[in-house]
């Protein structure tokens, strides 16, 4: 691919274990291989999408974690049904874990861009890996945890308007995310508008959790009143008038009113 190309774009998953390097060295292959278990032959298949190992580069374990690269075509589903089934299956392996062993949390990524395949190059996973490690979703991982559900997930703004807001969510509508900024501590040039995601916990509960949240909008300026003794139309121009013969023809639509 020539270096003036743009990549095709892609789907990408990023999942990140809530306190993976706090386990025992013994029990860190075996919780790692269950997330992979639970997400590759179950909540994939559950949720329509093709095992990403058929495709080259499109899996990548990063330890704590993996990176998924779908279609793009595949992006809705990676939102919803995915985020549902992979709440309940991490909530079915809660139940039925060996005594002793940890249950899995997970913070998850959702993003689209530009990204060749198997080589990784491109913005767009620095970008998902940023969000998931970001601040915003670290607090709603708290809220998870607190309220019973074992995943938190953001959604970048692209994500959440090709799925989200353009109706391809039946079961996930827009009152169930909640708008925030993604900052991540130490990476001072990233800042990005996000929507996060937690199964079975109400926005107003996550909101209380969450303190990167976007500014309100700035108020918008009425429209002046017309000048005193006015009886015609008011007309607003953008720029400064200059041409002599617009200004006194607007002078007297003004004064006299249209038609008189």
């Amino acid at each position: 691919m020539d270096g003036l190309d743009v990549p095709p774009e892609q789907a990408l998953l990023v999942v990140d274990m809530k306190n993976y390097s706090q386990l025992p060295e013994a029990r860190m292959a075996p919780v790692r291989s269950d997330l992979d278990d639970i997400l590759l032959n179950t909540v994939f298949p559950q949720s329509g999408l093709n095992d990403p190992r058929s495709r080259e580069g499109a899996w990548r374990d990063t330890g704590d974690g993996a990176i998924f690269v779908v279609p793009a075509r595949d992006t809705a589903r990676l939102v919803d049904p995915l985020l549902r089934h992979l709440n309940s299956a991490l909530a079915r392996y809660d139940q039925t874990r060996l005594r002793g062993g940890p249950a899995i949390w997970l913070r998850v990524s959702v993003h689209v861009g530009p990204l060749s395949l198997p080589e990784h190059r491109g913005d767009a996973i620095n970008e998902a890996c940023r969000l998931v490690d970001s601040q915003a979703v670290r607090q709603a991982m708290t809220a998870a945890t607190r309220h019973g559900a074992y995943v938190a997930a953001v959604l970048s703004e692209p994500v959440f308007a090709r799925t989200v807001q353009a109706g391809r969510t039946p079961n996930l509508p827009q009152t169930q995310f909640l708008g925030a900024v993604a900052r991540v501590e130490g990476k001072t040039g990233f800042e990005q508008h996000c929507r996060l995601h937690v199964p079975s916990v109400a926005v107003e509960t996550l909101r209380g959790h969450i303190t990167e949240l976007p500014q309100a909008a700035d108020v918008t300026t009425a429209d002046p009143p017309p000048a005193p003794g006015g009886t015609g139309t008011t007309m607003q121009f953008l720029g400064a008038m200059k041409d002599t013969n617009v200004i006194g023809s607007v002078g007297t639509y003004y004064h006299n009113g249209p038609g008189r």
